[in-house]
């Protein structure tokens, strides 16, 4: 079982070389709080030895960067920072790679964590998928525009109406709100022509380019 993706150089962009002006944060990542509070490192080894474990893979630490960085990691754990700080900080941390596999997944399990707690009033599949894109990001997988994009649209909780355009969570089909449902479902009209029920979870709003 490989790393979710390779170690990049620490001095890598993070937005893809987008201007911050393109950006909007989602509230949800604007939060500021010890985040880190509860992983000190041991608990953070712990986390890499079961993944190490469940991927067959050599457990130990990379004797050039593993001490630097959980001194790091002690000193900043207890100090107050946004959602979105605290989700740089792990992106740099799995780039300085300080175990010998799986820092990738390692951090970014701590991100997945920190997103399912802090969105949990969101419906299962939404909160999920914006773990999703944390832990992405985490990785290096996303470029920080789009783990912003992909957030705010999960995070929409503008209503639904008929008209409004949508799409799927995957953005596979897009199409037209047709009707509400009085159960809470929503029937709308694919761009292909047929006409679907599903869930208000399974539908986010399609941006206007």
């Amino acid at each position: 079982m490989a790393d979710e993706t390779a170690n990049r150089s620490a001095g890598a962009p993070d937005g893809g070389g987008h201007s911050p002006r393109s950006r909007r944060e989602p509230a949800p990542l604007q939060s500021r709080a010890k985040f880190l509070q509860n992983w000190d490192w041991s608990s953070v080894t712990q986390i890499n030895g079961g993944l190490c474990e469940r991927g067959r893979a050599q457990r130990g630490v990379n004797s050039e960067t593993h001490a630097a960085v959980a001194e790091e990691w002690e000193k900043r754990r207890t100090g107050e920072l946004s959602l979105l700080e605290t989700f740089k900080f792990l992106k740099s941390c799995h780039r300085r790679a300080p175990f010998l596999f799986f820092n990738g997944n390692t951090f970014a399990e701590i991100g997945r964590a920190l997103t399912t707690a802090l969105l949990r009033e969101l419906p299962f599949h939404r909160r999920k998928e914006a773990a999703s894109a944390a832990a992405h990001f985490i990785t290096g997988v996303l470029d920080l525009d789009s783990m912003l994009r992909m957030v705010n649209e999960l995070c929409d909780a503008a209503g639904f109406k008929p008209g409004d355009r949508v799409k799927t969570m995957r953005g596979s089909m897009s199409g037209t709100i047709l009707r509400m449902l009085e159960d809470g479902r929503v029937v709308w009209r694919a761009d292909s022509g047929a006409e679907l029920t599903g869930l208000l979870e399974s539908l986010i709003h399609e941006k206007k380019p």
